[in-house]
């Protein structure tokens, strides 16, 4: 398995997070032990923060060849700090990222943290992580793509994105500034309702303005990566069809619009049904494999696709061909543009 969608909890952000006020931060606890506090509740330092050991050790016993790294959402406050901050922090994230992958050569590859408070700085910090070695691209907010109004603010990074032919993993989150999550703590269900209702519709929005859209038009070089099976599109496209036949039958009918598009969807935490709603949606050659990075994620992963009624053909394309055609086409333009300095 090639994992496109793997959480990274960076120990680099420990002094930083000593010295927030706001959660997520460490703090000493009634017993006088530091610990990460995070939406109210803690975890011991010596769980909080990932260790490359022990992160490869459950990929060999996972089955997992390759690791793209990502953020973890409850690190990525320090995209949004002011600039003074965001962007020693950003590059402290990047440098350590790309020692890992140059440490453990061909296990891991990255996606850039940006200091997005100021796209000009998010700008110059994704130029620099294209140069470190391991670097296949960024992780962006879903925020900044809901619309097509929105992600003409993110313009300036899908230009340095197609120039290196990156990877864009467009992952549910907000754009400095955002209220997030949306509901509130003390509604009813609010976790089911923020981690699952309002990050598929939030997804699903995404892909409106990704697919249906011309916003990708000038970046034919640029890999989208939306996780999630994209929202709940393989479930809403046929009312789309519907709906469209009704209102706009002079228009190209959605599902083709999406099955052409040329963005990516990862299966990470769906089951089998959802997987086999995805191929005949997207298509087998557009979804890749993501877990979260976490063992249970794994473990769910491995037994949805293996459960799921597709070919073994289209199986083996969201579990490695896919993924491995696309880490390998930014591998080459960045050895195209080495050997060309």
């Amino acid at each position: 398995m090639i994992d496109m969608h793997a959480h990274w909890k960076p120990a680099e952000l420990t002094d930083a997070m000593r010295a927030r006020t706001r959660e997520p931060r460490i703090v000493r606890n009634q017993d006088d032990v530091e610990v990460l506090k995070i939406r109210g509740s803690e975890e011991p330092l010596s769980r909080a923060f990932d260790d490359v050991d022990m992160y490869l050790e459950r990929m060999d016993r996972q089955g997992v060849s390759v690791s793209v790294l990502s953020l973890l959402g409850t690190f990525c406050w320090i995209e949004a700090q002011p600039l003074e901050v965001s962007v020693p922090l950003c590059q402290r994230v990047n440098d350590r990222l790309s020692e890992i992958c140059q440490e453990h050569e061909g296990r891991f590859a990255a996606y850039a943290a940006l200091p997005l408070v100021d796209i000009s700085a998010a700008t110059a910090e994704l130029e620099r992580a294209m140069g470190l070695p391991g670097f296949v691209g960024t992780q962006l907010p879903a925020n900044a793509f809901l619309t097509a109004k929105d992600a003409e603010k993110m313009r300036p990074l899908l230009e340095v994105a197609n120039r290196h032919s990156a990877v864009v993993f467009i992952h549910y989150g907000p754009r400095p500034g955002d209220a997030f999550p949306r509901i509130a703590n003390d509604t009813d269900n609010a976790r089911r309702r923020n981690g699952t209702l309002d990050m598929q519709a939030n997804l699903s929005s995404v892909m409106v303005t990704l697919c249906l859209t011309d916003y990708l038009a000038p970046y034919p070089d640029v890999m989208i990566h939306v996780h999630n099976l994209g929202g709940n599109i393989p479930y809403e496209v046929e009312r789309m069809d519907h709906r469209c036949m009704t209102d706009s039958p002079h228009e190209e009918l959605p599902s083709a619009r999406f099955r052409r598009a040329k963005v990516y969807v990862d299966c990470n935490s769906f089951g089998p049904r959802a997987i086999e709603a995805g191929v005949r949606a997207y298509g087998a050659d557009r979804i890749v494999c993501g877990t979260d990075g976490s063992e249970f994620g794994c473990e769910w992963t491995t037994k949805a696709l293996a459960e799921a009624q597709i070919s073994d053909e289209a199986r083996e394309k969201i579990l490695h061909r896919n993924a491995a055609a696309m880490l390998s086409r930014v591998a080459s333009i960045t050895q195209r543009e080495k050997a060309a300095a």
